[in-house]
C-alpha cells in the first residue's frame, strides 16, 4: 500500500545514495502506484528540440536549467521531480519542480490528480509505456489525459547502475 502523500508532495528521492556523483541511485518501490495531487505546484518550464522524438539538445538545456534553479536556491532535494513530455516529434517540454520563482525562466503552475507507474528499460520503449499509462488512466477521457515521464537518471548513470528507471505520471490537469 503506497504512503499517503500531501498535496504537492512527491515520494522522497534519496539523493544521499550517489556513488556516481551525478544522478543518485533510484528507489523504484517508493514511486510505484503513487497517487499525486498537485494544487498550483510550481515548476520551471524548459523546452528541448527533438528529431522524431529523439532529444538533441537535452544535454545543454538540463544543466543550464538546473544551474539557474540551484542559483536561485529553489530546489528541495527531497522533492526532486522533472516531468517531461513530447509536444510534437520536434519539441519536448520539461517541468522542473521548484520551491520559488527562478529569475529569467518561464514559471508554470500545475494542478490535478495523477497516478504513477515505474518502468525499467530503454527510452525506445516509451511508446509502449504510453499505451500502458493510457490504460491506467482509462477512467479519464483520452482527450483530457496528460502523460508525463520522470527520467530518474541520465544515460551514463543508468549504464553505471545497470537499470534505467522511468516513472510514468498519468492523470489530468484541472
Amino acid at each position: 500500500m503506497p504512503d499517503t502523500l500531501e498535496a504537492n508532495e512527491v515520494p522522497i528521492y534519496d539523493t544521499s545514495d550517489n556513488p556516481t556523483g551525478c544522478c543518485p541511485r533510484f528507489n523504484p518501490a517508493a514511486w510505484e502506484d503513487q497517487q499525486l495531487h498537485f494544487e498550483n505546484k510550481l515548476f520551471v518550464r524548459a523546452t528541448t528540440r527533438s528529431v522524431f522524438h529523439i532529444p538533441i539538445n537535452m544535454g545543454r538545456v538540463f544543466p543550464r536549467t538546473m544551474a539557474a534553479i540551484e542559483g536561485a536556491d529553489a530546489q528541495d532535494m527531497k522533492q526532486v521531480l522533472v516531468l517531461s513530455r513530447d509536444l510534437s516529434a520536434w519539441r519536448a517540454e520539461h517541468l522542473f519542480a521548484v520551491t520559488k520563482n527562478v529569475p529569467d525562466h518561464e514559471m508554470v503552475r500545475l494542478s490535478g490528480n495523477f497516478q504513477t507507474k515505474v518502468f525499467e528499460g530503454p527510452y525506445r520503449e516509451a511508446r509502449h509505456w504510453c499505451e500502458e499509462l493510457r490504460t491506467l488512466g482509462s477512467n479519464t477521457p483520452d482527450s483530457d489525459l496528460d502523460i508525463y515521464f520522470f527520467y530518474t537518471t541520465c544515460p551514463k548513470c543508468a549504464k553505471h547502475y545497470g537499470k534505467n528507471y522511468v516513472v510514468g505520471v498519468v492523470g489530468h490537469t484541472e
